[in-house]
């Protein structure tokens, strides 16, 4: 396989007409890929599979150097068959070959003429195919359509070349002189980018016409294409050289500020975040960080998004009270004061804060606290905060935690979030601005957990004494001392708080009020406010005494004193109304006249007045909302020996119930009663307010001793409470929530209550007023209780 010389390929393209004249039927044939090769298209080819080079070398050899081309479906195939090649292609003629070191060659192809491939002769080693060669349709007549189609390809043609670059002149001075509409139609498809079956499908359009308009069509596409590539390119370098006039303008601004002593904004803005940081005193780990923070800044465009997101995080940093405390009051005395005059009784919290005060006066150096106020609602634990922090001269923060479930609302996010921001703790502090204030964290119990994580296990840094001095929240990424700062949690219920969280807090308990704490509360502080909300005085509003005790009892039920808030909240409405609409007389509010502004009585004593009466027994029960007296019925029946139990009991109570009457069976024989008693008679135990769910093992011994009064058809003593767990031998077991089944029996007008003796010790945390009222008595077996609760001479007879 030789080269041609130039004075030899001149030869060959200037005898084109005769070879074309003189092409045979049978020629090696190789498959292209990536192109389709037109009628008098030069165009160079890189050969390199084993059959195309035999292919090559064979016509090579051919006095007229003749070869078949045609392009394959799919140009990623190496290896092909029949059915992969397209049967229109191209006679083509090899002007020039060229060896490449790597074993491959180069050649140099004339497109001659259309043939289409009518048999495979050989396929091995290398294509040998039986063609028919297609000659173009002579258009006689160019007529004033065709003209006019003619003229729209050659200036779409233009066009889509210059949006490519540089027209060659040579190619436009071909384009402009071609008058054959197939020759042109040819020309112009093989020198714009269209795909392999596009480029085919004109390949094999035979009328000179039809393929102009097939090309007319995808020079359109094509430039559409090219105009829409060239408008984003144009938009492109227009943002760029934007971007390079606006960074050399400002850097001109900025020399002649320089040069005039005027202070530019952003050098200023540098020097004064410089200057707060060196004035924040932070810690050395936060100043490095915000000395590292600002050198980014510096290097940054200012309008730049990421600029912006580095100010918001040094704003926040030096936001932060690092170094700034509150004056703590030190005065004893003024503090109790202050808590006495915000609060009502709470004797053992007040005390709790003296002491942290007295603490605090002897060792300031002393770490904060972390108090939880657990009690039912409405007994004053969040107003509690804020008296302690005004008793304390400190700032207070409040937050609800209830219903939070993502953990970065309590450490933050991360600066690479979108709108990240430091958790609600760091929110706190630098509202209040120190790094002492009282903290209160509402709705302790309430918190909640999912996918976003644990929001009680990223309290447990924060909340624990020993390590919350280096408190790392997500966004600032540094540490912050939270160890001067007090904590006072507030909880319903100790119960659904994680052990760990609980075993950091130092739990104080909130009880509910009596009758008097009640009236006390609201002739000195709810009555007041309620009347200077509604914008009213003394000269529109008068309370009698004993009004006061009727509005508790009877318009309100509950341990605190919320809703009794907003009863006299609603008095002092209609009394408003009466003023504001011309009533200028003293409204006096009686016990006649109280159902005119807040109805009928909304609750009753379920016993008062009521005589005692058999298998009726009074428990205590503890509530959510504070203590309640429990009534438990029950009565024996004619039947088979069941035992029915109503009044919707959890599982803990029904087994209270059934322990209860093993024991009322074991002691039948000491009663004096027939052993077989209960073959033809049920046992029905009810619980009223059936709609409540009712459970727990406390209502033992208030069951058992219903019972044995039912079996003995003697009568319950109506003024004895009792509360205690029940063992089948009789023992009594210890309960708790004492205090507030205490005031609940308080409320309830009982005189006796009778309680386990393991409890006695927590006697000293009922209140005096409560001890003063009623008489507890302790009882270690069943027995005892039945001697106390039911007169009876076969129980006192019992042995």
């Amino acid at each position: 396989m030789g080269t041609t010389d130039s004075d030899t390929l001149l030869t060959m393209l200037e005898n084109i007409d005769e070879v074309i004249e003189n092409i045979p039927n049978k020629l090696p044939m190789m498959s292209v890929r990536d192109v389709v090769i037109f009628n008098d298209m030069l165009l160079p080819l890189f050969v390199g599979r084993k059959e195309s080079l035999k292919a090559v070398e064979t016509a090579n050899k051919d006095a007229n150097k003749l070869i078949f081309l045609s392009s394959q479906k799919d140009p990623n195939k190496e290896t092909t068959t029949t059915e992969d090649i397209y049967k229109t292609g191209i006679v083509a003629r090899i002007l020039k070959v060229i060896k490449i070191p790597d074993g491959k060659i180069k050649i140099l192809v004339q497109g001659l003429l259309r043939a289409e491939i009518v048999e495979y002769i050989k396929t091995s080693p290398f294509y040998v195919v039986n063609i028919k060669t297609i000659k173009d349709k002579k258009v006689k007549k160019i007529d004033l359509k065709t003209e006019a189609l003619m003229r729209a390809v050659k200036e779409d043609t233009h066009r889509v070349l210059s949006y490519k670059g540089n027209v060659p002149e040579e190619l436009l001075t071909i384009l402009n002189g071609i008058s054959d509409p197939g020759k042109l139609a040819d020309l112009v498809a093989s020198n714009i980018r269209l795909k392999i079956n596009e480029a085919q499908s004109v390949l094999e359009t035979i009328d000179p016409i039809k393929r102009l308009e097939r090309v007319h069509v995808f020079l359109k596409k094509e430039l559409q294409l090219s105009s829409v590539q060239a408008k984003i390119q144009s938009n492109v370098l227009n943002r760029i050289s934007k971007s390079q006039k606006d960074y050399f303008l400002r850097e001109q601004v900025r020399a002649i500020n320089k040069e005039l002593g005027n202070v530019d904004e952003g050098d200023k803005e540098l020097e004064e975040y410089e200057d707060r940081i060196k004035k924040a005193k932070m810690t050395e780990q936060a100043e490095d960080e915000a000395f590292s923070q600002l050198k980014r800044l510096s290097q940054m465009y200012p309008e730049s998004q990421e600029a912006g997101l580095i100010r918001t995080y040094l704003d926040w940093l030096l936001d932060m009270p690092w170094n700034k405390k509150s004056k703590e009051m030190t005065d004893i005395d003024k503090a109790q004061k202050a808590l006495d005059r915000s609060h009502y009784g709470l004797k053992k919290i007040k005390d709790r804060i003296l002491e942290y005060l007295s603490v605090k006066k002897l060792n300031p150096n002393s770490k904060g606290s972390i108090i939880c106020f657990v009690g039912p609602p409405g007994v004053g634990k969040t107003s509690l905060g804020k008296a302690i922090a005004k008793a304390t001269n400190r700032k207070f923060i409040r937050i609800s935690l209830g219903g939070i479930r993502d953990e970065a609302e309590i450490r933050g996010h991360r600066r690479t979030y979108i709108g990240a921001l430091p958790g609600r703790i760091l929110q706190g502090l630098k509202q209040a601005g120190t790094k002492n204030p009282v903290f209160m964290m509402d709705e302790i119990d309430k918190l909640g957990s999912d996918y976003r994580g644990d929001p009680s296990s990223a309290l447990l840094e924060a909340l624990d004494p020993e390590q919350n001095s280096e408190f790392s929240d997500h966004y600032l990424n540094v540490a912050f001392d939270l160890s001067k700062v007090m904590f006072i949690l507030t909880a319903n219920l100790l119960d659904t708080i994680p052990p760990p969280l609980l075993d950091r807090m130092e739990i104080i308990k909130l009880s509910g009020y009596t009758q008097e704490e009640k009236e006390i509360i609201a002739r000195k502080y709810l009555v007041p406010r309620q009347i200077k909300e509604m914008g009213l005085t003394k000269k529109f509003i008068s309370l009698k005494k004993d009004i006061l005790s009727h509005m508790i009892s009877s318009y309100t039920s509950e341990a605190g004193v919320r809703e009794l808030d907003k009863t006299i909240a609603s008095v002092c409405r209609k009394v408003a109304r009466k003023v504001a609409g011309g009533k200028k007389e003293k409204t006096t509010i009686t016990k006649k006249n109280i159902h005119e502004y807040l109805g009928p009585e909304k609750y009753m004593p379920e016993m008062e007045n009521k005589k005692s009466e058999v298998g009726i027994s009074t428990g205590l029960a503890w509530t959510q909302v504070g203590g309640e007296a429990l009534y438990i019925e029950t009565s024996i029946i004619k039947g088979k020996g069941e035992i029915i139990i109503t009044g919707q009991l959890g599982d803990v109570m029904q087994e209270s119930a059934k322990a209860a009457i093993s024991y009322a069976k074991k002691i039948l024989d000491k009663l004096k009663i027939k052993e077989n008693f209960f073959t033809n008679k049920d046992v029905h135990i009810h619980v009223p307010a059936g709609a409540t769910p009712k459970d727990g093992p406390s209502a033992g011994i208030g069951i058992a001793t219903s019972i044995i009064s039912a079996i003995l058809n003697a009568p319950i003593d109506k003024k004895v409470a009792m509360t205690g767990e029940i063992t089948l031998s009789g023992r009594v077991l210890p309960i708790g929530g004492l205090k507030e089944k205490a005031i609940g029996a308080l409320r309830a007008k009982i005189e006796t209550v009778i309680i386990p003796q393991k409890n006695e010790k927590d006697l000293y945390e009922v209140d005096k007023k409560v001890k003063d009222k009623i008489k507890f008595i302790t009882v270690s077996h069943m027995d005892e209780v039945l001697k106390v609760a039911i007169k009876d001479k076969r129980i006192k007879d019992m042995k």
